[in-house]
Parts: structure tokens; sequence; C-alpha cells
């Protein structure tokens, strides 16, 4: 398959190799690690999410999903948007 009619060609070099998942792979992720924490509580789903994505998502992928969430997270379920906004103030006090 070229890479013009790869289905993930947006996220990919010119050598073909990807950069890793797309914002929508991303946004899906962040989703479904949000629900895996929702059964503990709304407290519990924002703070789990945040907590892994800090430790198991690469800065790449944390600066994709930020990305996202700045331009008005389309996609991004209520939990995770407030995970989300956790990370990127913890990231803006680090920075100051």
């Amino acid at each position: 398959m070229s890479r013009e009619t790869s289905p993930d060609a947006s996220h990919e070099t010119p050598s073909g190799r990807s950069h890793g998942p797309s914002v929508d792979k991303l946004v899906y992720m962040a989703n479904q690690i949000g629900k895996f924490f929702a059964s503990q509580g709304e407290a519990a789903a924002v703070g789990g999410t945040a907590e892994h994505i800090r430790k198991f998502w690469d800065p790449r992928m944390r600066a994709a999903i930020l990305a996202r969430l700045a331009t008005g997270g389309a996609g991004l379920d209520p939990p995770v948007r407030q995970a989300l906004d956790l990370i990127a103030r913890d990231a803006q006090a680090g920075a100051t």
C-alpha cells in the first residue's frame, strides 16, 4: 500500500514509518482508560486516568492529546478532559 492510500498516512514519515498512534486513536485510548476507572467513581476516574497517562504514555503522545484538548477536546469524555486538564496544569506549573 502506498503512503498516499494508507489509512494511517497522516502520521507516517516519508519512509513510511509511523510516528505513533493518530490523535483520534489517542482519544479512543484515553477514553478507554477513563472508562476503566469510572466504576471507582468520578474522582478516581479523573485521578486514575491522569496518573496512567503520566506514567505510561510517552511525551509525544501526551503532547498530542494535550494539543487536542487545547483546540476544544473533540471526542474526549468529561472525566478524561478533567484528567488532561490536571496534566496540563501540572506541566504548566513545572515549566514556570
